[in-house]
């Protein structure tokens, strides 16, 4: 199994389907490898226990670009019904945020406060959506033109926002959602609800600064309307695949890469585990900066700065992903079984989050976790036999380097403090469950190839975003080596289940490697 291709795209996650999609659209003979033996990545649907079956890491559609899906002809077709969310509380008061952002369970002031605040980080979001669709310009010396034009329109675009919001708007951005949250809300659930929001997936707490950003970045593209896919993301993933296919590029699963080829200075290829050549003068990498850089590619054909920096980008990865077969739902006290396709939280306020974050700065995992947990089986029944169900849920904070070292016992013993803090909440759920699943950072590092098990393919924060993503010097797609880009999380704008960066370095390639 050889041959030689126009291009060759590592890793078929949804970034590298849309990439490899629009190169074979353009024209181009595509090949894309994938190590494991479906594709999508982190965004796939996989059983883990006798008859059930979960979304493995992403679980939720929220981010998917509305671009994406107009270049590939998916407009419409991955819509489901958008989730509310239930922020439960030990009293069983809990607090509702339905499908169109009407939030209940809470006083008059706050419900006007929340309308407001939805409306003016939903305008800050969209601003900064405008600018995750583009390349990020070059801020060095040999700015190109276009490079100019898209700077003093990202500078008109924030003064378009009149004084007052211009000004709010540059004061807000590096700031801390705690405080602005504090500033704004009585209620403590409305206050936990948000800030786990804006630190889901990161390795910062409330009151860390940065944290209004990643929750613009989650508003991102479609405001965070919640949809759950039939049949889980490898829903989202297969069609992505099916649009690359009928473009013309040929897609191997199973075929994990071993090196990327370099000869004088530029890309000739990649050689897989077992042996196979593809040659190839354009290399298009969805994997992680460092997997790619430092594993792939090899110091030896780097230059000693660039490696320096890419080894220092923080990827270590804060979330882990349990998943419970159930042989019925659970009860919550307050909820209905009717409410069981919303999406549930569980952080009861903002310092409960913040004392959450505290245990992995010290290389443990929390005692009282914060959870973010959805019944993917209540809306779809093809995910678990009938009348039982399935839990996935997102936790936080579990670290990757965990103090005492992940083992059988450490992970047993987490899998264990976790469904007791579900069961403040749950009563029976222990008594329902018949397997389950724990996936901590470690994990996903070894199960889907990224660096630190970090969902975004390293840390987002202002030193590396935008310009600064993934190194400075490398933020446009292409490395420092002839024919070889990025396309995945770790580049411009981020990660999640947006196809903004695969689409992007498509764009890119396309302009400056004159691909047909």
């Amino acid at each position: 199994m050889a041959g030689k291709y126009d291009a060759i795209v590592i890793g078929a996650g949804h970034n590298g389907l849309v990439c490899a999609a629009l190169l074979a659209k353009a024209g181009n003979k595509t090949l894309v490898l994938e190590a494991n033996e479906r594709v999508g990545g982190a965004a796939a649907t996989r059983s883990f226990s006798e008859g059930y079956s979960v979304s493995a890491i992403a679980h939720l559609l929220y981010q998917l670009q509305p671009q994406v899906e107009d270049d590939l002809g998916l407009k419409g077709s991955l819509a489901t019904e958008k989730l509310g969310t239930v922020a439960l509380s030990s009293d069983g008061k809990h607090l509702r945020i339905d499908s169109d952002d009407d939030v209940s369970g809470v006083s008059a002031e706050d419900t006007a406060s929340y309308r407001q605040f939805r409306k003016r980080m939903t305008r800050f979001a969209d601003l900064l959506n405008t600018y995750f669709n583009k390349t990020a310009p070059r801020l060095a010396s040999g700015a190109s033109k276009s490079d100019k034009l898209t700077l003093a329109r990202l500078g008109l675009d924030v003064r378009r926002l009149g004084r007052r919001e211009m000004r709010e708007f540059l004061r807000l951005i590096g700031m801390n959602i705690r405080d602005e949250v504090y500033e704004h809300f009585e209620s403590a659930l409305l206050r936990g609800a948000i800030s786990l929001d804006a630190t889901l997936g990161t390795r910062l707490g409330p009151r860390s600064p940065n944290t209004i950003l990643t929750y613009l970045y989650r508003l991102a593209g479609t405001h965070a309307s919640l949809r759950l896919p039939t049949g889980g993301m490898s829903a989202v993933s297969e069609a992505l695949a099916r649009s690359a296919r009928e473009n013309g590029a040929i897609i191997h699963t199973g075929v994990k890469v071993s090196r990327i080829i370099v000869e004088n200075g530029h890309v000739a290829g990649v050689e897989t585990e077992s042996g196979d050549i593809f040659s190839s003068s354009l290399v298009v990498s969805n994997a992680d900066p460092k997997s790619t850089m430092m594993k792939l590619v090899g110091s030896k054909n780097l230059e000693t700065g660039f490696t320096r920096r890419v080894h220092h980008i923080r990827m270590c990865g804060n979330a882990a992903k349990l998943h419970l077969a159930l042989d019925g739902l659970p009860s919550i006290a307050g909820v209905e079984d009717s409410e069981f396709g919303a999406r549930f939280l569980i952080a009861p306020d903002d310092a409960y989050v913040e004392r959450a974050f505290n245990h992995v700065k010290y290389g443990e995992a929390s005692v009282k976790p914060v959870f973010e947990i959805i019944f993917p089986s209540f809306r779809d029944s093809t995910l678990a036999p009938a009348g039982k169900h399935v839990m996935s849920a997102i936790i936080q904070y579990v670290p990757y380097e965990l103090r005492s070292g992940w083992s059988v016992d450490t992970r047993d013993a987490f899998r264990k403090l976790a469904v007791e803090t579900l069961s403040d909440y749950m009563p029976d759920l222990e008594q329902r469950i018949t397997g389950w699943e724990l996936l901590t950072p470690a994990d996903i590092e070894e199960q889907f190839h990224i660096t630190g098990g970090h969902w975004h393919h390293g840390e987002l924060a202002l030193d590396q975003f935008l310009f600064t993503r993934p190194v400075g010097g490398a933020h446009q797609y292409a490395m420092p080596v002839g024919g070889l880009y990025l396309c995945g999380a770790g580049t411009h704008p981020g990660g999640g289940v947006s196809g903004a960066a695969g689409r992007n370095a498509a764009r890119v390639i396309l302009t400056r490697e004159n691909a047909v």
